[in-house]
């Protein structure tokens, strides 16, 4: 056997177990490898994330994503280890909730702030598949109620306030159907607004409405839980339309759901409803 192809030999099994490594760390999805060197990326190497200009428990702790502490900058850190990124690749960015709803090119490659996938929104923008299935919840003073509720027809009469572009906005105006509706900014506004008694109640997810409870308006009660809206799928992360890097997403995200990692870290961060009054149409 000559030197040369010897030095051939050994070549070729270098990068054999390159490739190997390479396929332990990266996710495939339509033939194309996913990972860091995906050409569709913001920012090659990096997976750039957007999230809220302030976030909450149980969604974020401390107003910190890169803290990892919570349950969707928990999954965004999963994703992004199945994706083949190093921990310091992940790359955070803020928008508002609004902003991030303004059609045309994104400075990252997607937003995750508890975004409802809906037929209007999709014609817009790409959507992941649902990351966790969200039920709606009625936060209000207890002494505000009339009585004991258990129809929407029972709760249209209420003061509401609720954040501007919000399904839970559309939730109080179309299928509750009140008319006494005041909107603002950001859900913080919201809460403030509940806690001086300048609205009544509001309409959040349940685990949004299992921490408001308990640390933003202490006085509140959760209501009830509300039927199911038609044409929401579920929470899904917010990409521009067209983005190339959806299908990997997705790819990953079914591989960490088959885990059991997606159950799991609701498990762990979002806190069951426990005897919550479920209302009727």
């Amino acid at each position: 056997m000559s030197k040369k192809f010897t030095v051939l030999l050994v070549l070729g099994a270098l990068v054999i177990a390159a490739c190997g490594d390479a396929a332990e760390t990266t996710t495939t999805a339509g033939g194309e490898a996913c990972g860091p060197e995906h050409p569709a990326l913001h920012e090659q190497g990096k997976l750039t994330v957007a999230t809220g200009d302030v976030v909450f428990p149980p969604w974020m702790l401390d107003d910190d994503p890169a803290g990892g502490e919570g349950f969707e900058n928990a999954i965004v850190y999963e994703l992004a280890e199945e994706l083949g990124f190093e921990r310091d690749d992940v790359v955070w960015v803020r928008t508002t909730f609004d902003e991030a709803l303004v059609a045309g090119d994104k400075p990252y490659d997607f937003n995750i702030q508890q975004f409802s996938i809906t037929p209007d929104r999709a014609q817009v923008f790409d959507f992941s598949d649902p990351y966790y299935v969200e039920e709606k919840a009625l936060v209000a003073f207890p002494e505000t109620l009339p009585g004991e509720v258990s129809t929407l027809e029972d709760i249209k009469g209420l003061k509401y306030g609720a954040m501007i572009g919000t399904t839970d906005l559309d939730y109080i105006e179309n299928v509750i159907g009140a008319t006494d509706v005041q909107v603002f900014d950001e859900l913080a506004d919201v809460f403030l607004a509940m806690e001086g008694k300048q609205i009544q109640a509001t309409v959040v997810g349940l685990p949004t409405a299992l921490f408001a409870t308990a640390v933003q308006v202490p006085d509140a009660t959760i209501a009830g839980i509300l039927p199911d809206s038609e044409g929401e799928d579920g929470l899904g992360m917010l990409f521009e339309k067209g983005h190339g890097f959806v299908s990997c997403v997705n790819e990953a995200l079914a591989t960490l759901d088959a885990a059991g990692r997606l159950d799991a870290l609701a498990t762990e961060w979002l806190a069951s409803g426990g005897e919550i009054p479920r209302l009727t149409k």
